[in-house]
């Protein structure tokens, strides 16, 4: 079995400092997450997933 990475991503809209969150959409399909962590805290800070359709919910209600 292989074991699939997160590849971490950052919003283009965050420009503010480093006060951001990064996501892991590619794990999605294959495990139903989406990974997210503080982009402060790279290596080592807590990782938080969500199910992909708690995820979606979220996205979709922001951008309302």
């Amino acid at each position: 079995m292989t074991t699939e990475s997160p590849r971490w991503f950052t919003s283009s809209y965050s420009e503010n400092g480093g006060q951001c969150i990064e996501v892991a959409v590619n794990l999605t399909a294959s495990h139903g997450i989406v990974p997210v962590r503080d982009s402060k805290q790279r290596h080592g800070g807590p990782v938080v997933a969500f199910p992909a359709h708690a995820w979606s919910t979220f996205v979709g209600s922001l951008k309302q």
